[in-house]
């Protein structure tokens, strides 16, 4: 019999220089109580999935990773507004969430967007904002960096799992939209078989975003949600489906 693998060991957790007191991971979609589409710890309660097994699977988050806090759920709007905590503590429009207090928990849920961690090297303060292309081309990122107290240089970012760049066809449209900021972003865009359609790489466009904006250390940002159906959402691949979540806090200092 093969033994089950607690919530805590089925995470990814950030690997970046960070001081201690930084936390980051994001959720995999093992170790909930969702079935169907939605198996198994899919935490996001727009999606058509039982709310019993959100709950349930919420709760199995906090305890399961003891985290300090119940974690800040977003109405994500594939926007660019920033939200701080500890003044959002109830659900409301945002795609990127911060803190400077101890034991805040920010988060954002993903299911091919690009999830993007922030923290300063000091560890004064966290963010994580949600990235999808809309959110990427208008600015999410740099909005965020925006939000913080600190400046550019000293913000660290770590991607997390996102649709990979052979997975991610987009029109011409889409394209364009990061190409008529930045001629030097069509290197992010490889032709696909379709006419007037590229492969983009999301993970790849985000680098570049943040390179311009200042940030010089920038970790993670391999994993492909669309091929790993074993680990991974994917409305992509799926259309029905669960959500991840990209979570971070600063934990308290004994």
């Amino acid at each position: 019999m093969t033994e089950q693998k607690s919530l805590a060991e089925t995470v990814i957790v950030a690997d970046w220089p960070v001081p201690r007191n930084v936390q980051a991971i994001t959720t995999t979609r093992s170790g909930g109580a969702s079935t169907g589409p939605w198996a198994s710890l899919n935490l996001a309660t727009h999606c058509g999935d039982a709310p019993a097994a959100v709950a349930e699977n919420r709760l199995r988050l906090r305890t399961g990773l003891a985290l300090p806090a119940e974690p800040v759920w977003l109405e994500q709007v594939h926007g660019t507004r920033v939200v701080r905590v500890p003044a959002a503590r109830l659900l409301q429009p945002a795609d990127a969430v911060w803190t400077s207090e101890a034991g805040a928990v920010c988060a954002i849920m993903t299911a091919d967007c690009l999830p993007v961690v922030f923290c300063d090297r000091g560890g004064s303060c966290v963010a994580v904002a949600h990235a999808g292309w809309r959110g990427l081309a208008a600015g999410v990122l740099e909005a965020t960096l925006a939000a913080l107290p600190v400046a550019d240089a000293e913000i660290l970012a770590w991607l997390g799992p996102c649709i990979g760049p052979t997975a991610f066809e987009v029109g011409a449209e889409v394209r364009a939209s990061f190409c008529d900021m930045a001629a030097a972003d069509a290197a992010a865009f490889a032709p696909a078989a379709r006419a007037g359609h590229w492969y983009a790489d999301l993970a790849g466009l985000a680098r570049r975003r943040l390179q311009r904006a200042g940030v010089r250390g920038i970790h993670g940002g391999h994993w492909c949600t669309f091929s790993d159906p074993a680990h991974f959402y994917s409305y992509r691949r799926d259309g029905v489906t669960g959500r991840m979540a990209t979570l971070a806090w600063l934990q308290a200092t004994k």
